[in-house]
């Protein structure tokens, strides 16, 4: 069923407030207002394009859990969120350049975040994909990004600074070569190859976990870093001696890693 076979033709109208269209059984969005004045959702359909759908709109735009597998009909202006979590995507093609809310284009099939959003003034999630790489994606986030459970082998790509939360675990990362400079929330890069934490934040104002990573043997790429958290490394650190294992077994900050180098001096 069509937008206009079920609610008629408002294809050049605007509608004033808040259009919920979603569980509807909708395959189409030809007949749909061209302007919405709040927020939209057409999520939980049967849509495979946005084709019809509305040029801009005022509040959130959410299209998630259908069939899409291209965005190019999508709003060129979304003054909300921008959630399309739950499709086909193999591309970000036609998204908003800037987006005033968070977005999240978790649980796809996308490879690359080129063409995607480039300032993202919330949260910015594209989890769950089969990413390679971060190359092309926004390079201003003010809020958290997560990139966990992709198939990244770097960070390149990635902004300088977070204004939340980094998460990139569950990945194929040997290196933090290319993350953000700056991250003000937490830092989470356990389970990955991990051989070494070089290119790891220089300020961190949360946590730092690197566990889960079986070849990672020494923390010292954090010794120039600003750690205000906890780390939790020790499960899988690999150190010379027994007493060297205990006496890092205590480790849950920057400050005592320091001190335990310096009493050891290992």
């Amino acid at each position: 069923m069509t937008f206009k076979e079920k609610y008629g033709d408002h294809s050049g109208e605007t509608y004033k407030g808040n259009l919920n269209i979603s569980n509807q059984g909708l395959t189409s969005l030809k007949g749909c207002y061209s302007i919405i004045d709040g927020d939209f959702y057409c999520y939980d359909n049967n849509l495979s394009s946005l084709e019809g759908g509305p040029e801009k709109v005022n509040g959130d735009f959410w299209c998630y859990s259908n069939n899409l597998t291209s965005l190019k009909e999508a709003p060129k202006k979304v003054n909300g969120e921008f959630i399309c979590y739950s499709n086909r995507l193999t591309s970000l093609a036609g998204t908003p350049k800037i987006v005033n809310g968070k977005f999240s284009c978790s649980k796809n099939k996308l490879t690359s975040l080129q063409e995607g959003p480039k300032t993202v003034n919330g949260n910015f999630n594209c989890s769950n994909n089969k990413l390679t790489s971060l190359k092309g994606g926004p390079k201003t986030v003010n809020g958290n990004f997560w990139c966990y459970n992709n198939n990244l082998t770097s960070l390149e790509g990635a902004p300088e600074k977070v204004n939340g939360n980094f998460w990139c675990y569950i990945n194929n990362l040997t290196t933090l070569v290319g993350g953000p400079k700056i991250v003000n929330g937490d830092f989470y890069c356990n389970n990955n190859d991990l051989t070494s934490l070089e290119g790891a934040p220089k300020t961190i104002k949360g946590n730092f976990w690197c566990n889960g990573n079986n070849n990672l043997s020494s923390l010292d790429e954090l010794l120039d870093s600003d750690i205000k958290g906890t780390i939790k490394a020790i499960k899988n650190l690999e150190v010379p001696t027994k007493e060297d294992f205990k006496l890092f077994k205590k480790v849950k900050s920057l400050k005592k890693y320091k001190a335990i180098k310096k009493l050891r001096n290992v």
